[in-house]
């Protein structure tokens, strides 16, 4: 049976996030949701995405296809309810679609706002993805379900008796590096990845994961939930932040209640505020509408898309969009949208010429052996440079 995760309009609302992947390719907690989906299922899964996506993110169609809503996390009850689906019937939660399984023919021909003959509703709560503030505000509940996931049933490699635990819920896989440094997972699990590097002097509160070929640096300070994915660098002081992977924040400086995409770049000594000085719910650009919407949030930071990057000393105001491959520098806090492919900062913005950013990013991928800016990367960019051409009228 294929596991197809689709796109609904949460591939709307979650822009910039979603630029760049599908809904489902999200990182929160410690795996991807199309990750947590494949580990639940024993099944390997593929996408139902926008056209230009398509090429990097394939569908793979088969005689039984089971199809998924990407914004969807997977647990035990909303999996025995999948599970039991029978061909050509549906699983909704009111409107919302989680779930259908169709045979292949039916399955050409997919799409959300489909009628089905046969639908199951679902009335148990989940957890959803629509907003990018929600991959941090959700994340403490992920990291959790992740880390009895992928711990199950194993033992956790060992670490440097110079390291101090705290408590029970600690794993690291083999090949984690930690030395003279502290994890006190009082408050949630800690869960270190294989070749992941913990440098002398970092204080980690869980819950806390980092995931493979990933360091934090000397005297780290960092609280839950904090995510960093895959190959990334972080040092200073990080609180309820999520970094997909490829990034770095590698020097002094805050981030709390912020997410960050793949391909960005922290500068030394750059800060973001995820509080108000009169405490007011913050506001964040919301693509879909194209307006400023209250997420009813007192703490909310940095929602940066992946190729973002910043320069030393940038100061981000409460609840600051950075779009994708914006490049920002300079003194003064920036606008709190700053548009895909902008390249400026509270002094005014121009342009980011793609070939230009282009050039940047090439030297970026060249730094993983394994990773390759080819055509395929080059055509979504250059489609999302067109998509976002409204906003860039400085």
């Amino acid at each position: 049976m294929a596991i197809i995760l689709f796109d609904d309009n949460a591939h709307q609302t979650l822009l910039p996030l979603t630029y760049t992947r599908p809904v489902a390719d999200l990182r929160i907690g410690i795996l991807t949701i199309a990750e947590k989906w494949a580990k639940y299922l024993n099944q390997e899964f593929s996408f139902h995405t926008l056209d230009y996506l398509r090429v990097k993110f394939p569908a793979k169609i088969e005689a039984d296809n089971l199809f998924i809503n990407g914004a969807v996390c997977p647990d035990e009850d909303l999996l025995d309810a999948v599970n039991k689906l029978q061909t050509g019937q549906a699983l909704k939660y009111n409107d919302q679609l989680l779930a259908v399984r169709l045979n292949q023919t039916n399955a050409g021909n997919f799409a959300t706002e489909a009628e089905f003959s046969s639908v199951v509703e679902y009335s148990n709560p989940f957890v959803s993805i629509r907003y990018p503030e929600d991959v941090f505000r959700k994340n403490d509940i992920e990291l959790r379900k992740d880390f009895q996931l992928l711990t199950k049933g194993r033992e956790s490699g060992t670490i440097s008796s110079t390291n101090t635990i705290i408590g029970e819920d600690f794993f690291a896989e083999e090949g984690a590096i930690a030395d003279c440094s502290t994890f006190n997972t009082t408050n949630g699990p800690i869960y270190l990845a294989a070749n992941t590097e913990i440098w002398e002097g970092t204080h980690i509160r869980g819950p806390f994961a980092i995931c493979e070929h990933s360091q934090v640096k000397m005297g780290a300070k960092i609280y839950g939930a904090t995510t960093v994915g895959p190959y990334s660098r972080v040092g200073g002081e990080m609180n309820n932040a999520v970094i997909w992977g490829y990034s770095s924040k590698g020097h002094e400086g805050y981030l709390g209640n912020s997410v960050l995409g793949e391909w960005c770049n922290i500068g030394a000594d750059s800060n973001n505020s995820n509080l108000k000085n009169n405490y007011a719910d913050v506001k964040l650009w919301d693509y879909s509408t194209q307006h400023f919407r209250n997420t009813g949030l007192q703490f909310c930071g940095l929602i940066m898309a992946d190729h973002a990057k910043c320069g030393i000393n940038t100061m981000f105001n409460t609840g600051t969009v950075v779009g994708v491959s914006a490049n920002i520098f300079g003194s003064g806090f920036p606008r709190h949208f700053v548009p895909d492919f902008a390249w400026g900062g509270a002094q005014g913005f121009e342009v980011y010429l793609i070939n230009k950013m282009f050039e940047t990013a090439r030297k970026v991928f060249d730094r993983r052996e394994h990773r390759v800016f080819d055509e395929t990367e080059q055509n979504i960019l250059k489609k999302i440079f067109e998509l976002t051409e409204e906003y860039r009228r400085f």
